[in-house]
């Protein structure tokens, strides 16, 4: 009937033109007859099953172990072990097959991997089937080595490494906080972008409008900053492109200051400049929604208001605290013009000792950030040089949602302070080539128990 059809399938129809050079007859076969063909379409599972059967059966006859409890076997019994179709079992109630220590391994990846269980999923899994002895420290090892497990699977249990607060000095301006803020509304000016730099002991915070996040706006906003402020000892700042460039490293070497570079991925350790930016965000949405393209005509009223607003921390406002004075503002009444020497003098003086004040202050709020913080935490895994690692994915976007959490394997290089290490990945696999990373986002790369 398929060939009288006016549109054949192609693949009838190639039949029909090749069988065109033969005489024959076709004869209809009833589903009854066609029982064997049915049987080898399903054939494929079963032999599977029979060619695992099939292998274990010869890895128990190479096997020294069940090798010796066959031979006992065939004169005695011995425990719950029995023979059935010339395979070693135990436990007649539930017929678990023995596994042969060449074997082990094989089966309990494959068990792992119906579902890439927990250690307690995939023992039970197998204890359904299998007998292998001493089965719960080879699953733990053999799920701990799971590669899609390592990649995929988030930490679980209390967050890694405590809070390490920065050292404070006594004086302002020396340690500066920078990073960027944007992209923003693009302005008539092509600004996108707000360059942050924040006084580390006053608190003291300077915004400036930049067209890109470029190292060229970075060295001239802080060079002409310098004019009026001089350089500070050192700078913090996360691993953008502009603070881990050559012209920004050339810049602080001729200046002789100190850039520290945070770990990637953990904005804490800028904490200061990434606090500004949750006020700086909000300020400038209020200030210009009507405009949004004006950002950069109020940024400086946000610069004014956080300098003349005294922080948690040191109890002084960052402007007094910098200059020993209250800011002048439209609405506040102006200060003398000319001050004696008297009260200057006095003025010096009490700066010293709002200074020591805002010290105290600063060192109390630390320590409870710090007790606060801890109290979710536990202390980092001392990881040592060359132990291989998996370090958590930082950077996430569109289509990312169903990537490894994690990237890996990297071999830790280089042990430095608080908890952080420097690594380098293993072989050709996604992920930077070297980068830094903390206790936190690291997994060891565990190897499986056939490998040791």
């Amino acid at each position: 009937m398929t060939l009288k059809k006016k549109d054949a399938p192609p693949k009838i129809a190639r039949w029909a033109l090749f069988l065109q050079d033969f005489n024959y007859e076709i004869e209809h076969r009833a589903g009854s007859r066609l029982v064997h063909v049915d049987a080898l379409s399903r054939v494929y599972c079963l032999m599977l099953e029979d060619s695992l059967k099939f292998r274990l059966k010869q890895a128990q006859m190479n096997d020294e172990w069940t090798k010796a409890v066959r031979k006992v076997l065939e004169k005695d019994e011995y425990e719950d072990f029995y023979i059935k179709f010339d395979i070693l079992f135990k436990n007649p109630a539930k017929e678990l097959i023995v596994v042969p220590k060449l074997m082990e391994d094989e089966i309990i990846k494959l068990a792992h991997r119906q579902g890439h269980f927990s250690i307690k999923k995939t023992q039970d899994l197998l204890e359904k089937s299998y007998y292998i002895p001493q089965v719960n420290g080879k699953v733990c090892q053999t799920v701990r080595s799971c590669i899609e497990c390592i990649i995929n699977e988030a930490k679980t249990g209390k967050k890694e490494g405590f809070l390490n607060s920065i050292d404070k000095e006594d004086m302002p301006l020396g340690t500066y906080h920078i990073d960027h803020v944007g992209p923003l509304e693009a302005t008539s000016k092509l600004y996108n972008y707000i360059l942050v730099v924040v006084d580390a002991f006053s608190k003291f915070v300077w915004l400036y409008p930049t067209k890109n996040t470029g190292v060229e706006a970075v060295v001239d906003r802080l060079t002409k900053q310098a004019a009026v402020f001089g350089n500070p000892r050192r700078i913090i700042s996360d691993r953008g492109a502009a603070f881990t460039s050559n012209l920004f490293r050339e810049y602080c070497q001729k200046e002789n200051i100190q850039n520290l570079l945070i770990t990637t991925g953990v904005p804490r350790g800028n904490g200061q400049v990434e606090r500004i930016h949750k006020i700086v965000i909000p300020m400038l949405s209020k200030l210009c929604t009507e405009t949004p393209t004006n950002w950069y005509k109020h940024i400086y009223k946000v610069q004014q208001f956080i300098n003349n607003t005294p922080p948690r921390s040191t109890k002084q406002s960052p402007f007094r605290l910098l200059t020993g004075l209250d800011m002048r503002m439209a609405n506040m009444p102006e200060l003398k013009d000319i001050l004696e020497d008297t009260v200057i003098n006095d003025l010096n003086e009490n700066r010293e000792t709002e200074r020591k004040v805002a010290k105290e202050n600063i060192l109390k709020i630390q320590e409870e950030n710090r007790k606060s913080y801890n109290l979710r935490r536990q202390s980092g895994k001392n990881y040592k040089i060359n132990d291989l690692v998996a370090i958590k994915r930082t950077q996430f976007g569109s289509g990312l949602k169903l990537k490894g959490k994690f990237l890996g394997p990297y071999r830790v290089v280089k042990k430095l302070n608080h908890g952080r290490y420097e690594v380098e990945k293993v072989g050709e696999t996604e992920g930077p080539r070297k980068t830094s990373t903390v206790s936190e986002y690291m997994k060891t790369w565990t190897k499986s128990f056939e490998d040791e």
